[in-house]
C-alpha cells in the first residue's frame, strides 16, 4: 500500500474527521470563555471585592517598579499571580461547561428508546401442518 493511498485512508476516517471538527469548535468556544472570564465576570468580582483589577496582580522578581504587568515584563521577569487566578477560573468554567455537556448527552443515550421488537417470522409450513395434525389426534 502507497503512503498516500495509506495516508488518505487515514483522513477519510470518521474519528478523524471528527476529532479536527471537535478541535476546531473547541478553539472557537475557547476565545468565547475567555472572553466571558476576561469581560464579563473578573470585572464583577474585581467590583465585588473593591475595584481589584486581577489582571495587574504580580511581584516583581527583578526588583523593578512598575504599576502595570506590562511595564513590570519590559524590565524584567514577574510572578503575574493575578493572570493565572483569571486563567484557573477560565478552566473551572470551561470544564463546568463541558461536564454539563457530557452529562446531558448521557442523559439522552439512556432515555433513548428501547428499538420495537421485531416481528415474528412466519411459522414453516411443515410445522403448521404437524400442529394440525397434533390437534387432529387430540380430538
Amino acid at each position: 500500500m502507497s503512503y498516500t493511498s495509506e495516508f488518505k485512508e487515514f483522513a477519510l476516517k470518521g474519528n478523524v474527521m471528527d476529532l479536527a471538527v471537535g478541535v476546531i469548535i473547541g478553539g472557537a468556544f475557547g476565545k468565547i470563555v475567555d472572553s466571558l472570564v476576561g469581560d464579563v465576570i473578573m470585572p464583577i468580582v474585581g467590583r465585588i471585592f473593591g475595584g481589584l483589577d486581577f489582571s495587574n496582580y504580580f511581584i516583581a522578581l527583578s526588583g523593578q517598579t512598575a504599576t502595570t504587568l506590562v511595564e513590570a515584563k519590559k524590565a524584567g521577569a514577574v510572578l503575574a499571580y493575578g493572570n493565572f487566578i483569571t486563567i484557573a477560573l477560565n478552566f473551572v468554567i470551561l470544564a463546568f461547561i463541558i461536564f454539563m455537556m457530557v452529562k446531558q448527552m448521557n442523559r439522552m443515550k439512556r432515555e433513548a428508546p428501547a428499538a420495537p421488537p421485531a416481528p415474528a417470522a412466519p411459522t414453516p409450513e411443515d410445522v403448521v401442518l404437524l400442529r394440525e395434525i397434533r390437534d387432529a389426534l387430540k380430538k
